[in-house]
């Protein structure tokens, strides 16, 4: 979990996939639940748009079979130019020292009123707001997915 942060901390989107199981889980509130290459190239997409971007960590421990983690990601949203400083709680399950499932919390409405600024601070506790969200994000992943393939 430690090389995962610090591949992350460099931009090092491929450390971070080899830090996954080929059958990999993640999920997070934007993205919803991704599997295997889906959730590796989550990682490669953002951090190949990642503008401004710094992240640090804590709180880190694990053993065999999972552990947790405390990020911080600090970064400039592409599509408004807006700052983000989103603060994240990770779990994550471990199989032969690598990882299995990564689920990463945080508050999707405090997200939002940065992102989108009044419209996310006012509607971002929505559905309907959360759930356009969700979809731009699983639709801009399978877009680069595809002009990558």
């Amino acid at each position: 979990m430690e090389r995962f942060y610090e591949a992350f901390q460099r931009r090092d989107a491929e450390t971070m996939a080899a830090c996954y199981a080929a059958d990999v889980i993640f999920s997070d509130p934007v993205f919803g639940e991704l599997h295997g290459d889906a959730a590796r190239d989550m990682w490669r997409m953002l951090l190949s748009r990642a503008q401004e971007f710094s992240l640090t960590f804590s709180d880190v421990s694990a053993d065999d079979h999972g552990g947790h983690a405390h990020w911080i990601a600090s970064y400039l949203f592409s599509q408004t130019g807006r700052r983000i400083v989103n603060r994240i709680e990770a779990q994550f399950v471990l199989r032969d020292g690598l990882i299995v499932e990564h689920r990463d919390r945080f508050d999707l409405w405090r997200w939002a009123a940065q992102a989108l600024g009044a419209k996310g601070a006012l509607l971002g506790w929505t559905p309907f707001v959360q759930n356009a969200i969700r979809l731009q994000a699983k639709r801009g992943l399978a877009a680069w997915r595809a002009k990558v393939a």
